[in-house]
């Protein structure tokens, strides 16, 4: 079998495949871009494996006029910039021993221990630069059927790296078939090891929870962490019940998927602390979740919001609700958010000053947006 795509035709990593390869070394493309080749989505960063060492990667790359940049040298991995392009290549290793977080690696000659030490067989697949795809653990039959699959012993795997519970749930998302179901040996053991979590740093959690929002539907993997424990154990008082619904409105209404505004279906308490959100993500956040029992219509979540939010926030009050988001309240969130008010501070001075100069703008302006923007500044002076 061969890769399908031209990614890997490119002259970027053709070259340094070259520069490996002239070295007497393996350079072999491996993980997320061979696997999404072959399911025919979009590959995005490209990962090399190699049997030299890293000292010998720096090398022969700085021989080649290559930018060697030893970002993970302690784990074996050393991004080269190629023409303005990092790809990071890792030699082939061995865990020597794990705490659940952290791993001590050897390194290795043989592709196959290299295989061994990742988490899910789709993702142990390897491919030349000719693009003929090597698969030391016959994990291409997984990939065809979309089942994700821990490689070997699926507790094993987890007590390597206990966040491997929650990329179980994010794989099975994204590139695992709903009607295969979850894989019962992976079940079991994330049951067994849902204490793990506790130990994992919260911006890990809440990096991997917002790629799994980010899947096209995420609602299966959502009711099965619920089910096993995972949910409530990184963000206390979260409810899935209504991811399903807004991904069915989403799809309805043609938009696409936004990890924040789902995580503001998910609920929860003190989210911000539980995921680490960042600045920007806790407070688009806390305006989702307090504009979603507000008052406030279409229009004036446009306006006040702009019309992205405004959408996403009529969206999540439909999905707690049960109902449809009607055609009208997203074209008024629209029509708000293009809207100027026309009345400025200057047009009620000197008769205004101070704070009855902001409160009888705010007076003004209520009566504009509840006019749905109509009423002119002539007929809001007078």
């Amino acid at each position: 079998m061969k890769l399908s795509g031209d990614w890997y035709k490119a002259a970027a990593p053709q070259r340094l495949c070259s520069v490996l390869d002239a070295g007497g070394h393996q350079a072999l493309f491996v993980g997320g871009c061979v696997r999404n080749d072959l399911l025919g989505a979009a590959v995005s960063d490209i990962d090399i494996a190699t049997d030299a060492r890293p000292e010998r990667v720096i090398e022969l790359a700085k021989a080649a006029g290559l930018k060697p940049i030893p970002t993970g040298i302690d784990h074996g991995t050393v991004t080269v910039v190629v023409s303005g392009t990092a790809f990071e290549v890792t030699s082939f290793r061995t865990d020597v021993s794990t705490d659940g977080r952290r791993a001590v690696v050897a390194f290795s000659d043989d592709i196959t221990a290299d295989a061994e030490r990742r988490d899910f067989t789709m993702n142990a697949l390897y491919a030349q630069a000719s693009g003929a795809v090597i698969d030391p653990l016959e994990g291409l039959g997984d990939l065809r059927a979309r089942r994700v699959r821990f490689i070997k012993d699926a507790a094993q795997r987890i007590e390597e790296d206990y966040l491997r519970i929650l990329r179980f749930f994010r794989f099975s998302a994204w590139y695992g078939d709903p009607q295969l179901g979850f894989d019962p040996e992976a079940l079991a053991a994330i049951g067994a090891h849902i204490g793990g979590l506790d130990g994992l740093s919260k911006e890990r959690i809440g990096n991997e929870l917002l790629k799994l929002m980010a899947a096209p539907d995420p609602a299966p993997s959502l009711a099965v962490m619920r089910a096993t424990g995972a949910l409530l154990r990184v963000l206390n008082g979260a409810d899935d019940r209504a991811i399903g619904l807004l991904v069915h409105l989403e799809q309805g209404n043609g938009v696409g998927p936004a990890p924040l505004r789902r995580l503001a279906a998910l609920g929860g308490m003190d989210v911000q602390a539980a995921l680490r959100l960042s600045k920007q993500q806790d407070k688009t956040l806390t305006l989702y979740r307090g504009e979603m029992g507000s008052a406030s219509g279409a229009g004036e979540l446009g306006y006040r919001h702009g019309v992205i939010a405004a959408k996403d926030i009529l969206l999540l009050r439909a999905a707690q609700f049960e109902s449809e988001v009607a055609r009208e309240d997203f074209n008024a969130a629209d029509i708000g958010a293009n809207a100027t008010f026309p009345v400025a501070a200057q047009d009620l001075m000197p008769q205004y000053s101070g704070a009855q100069l902001g409160a009888e703008l705010r007076t003004l302006e209520q009566r504009w947006i509840d006019s749905g923007f109509q009423l002119s500044k002539k007929a809001l002076l007078s």
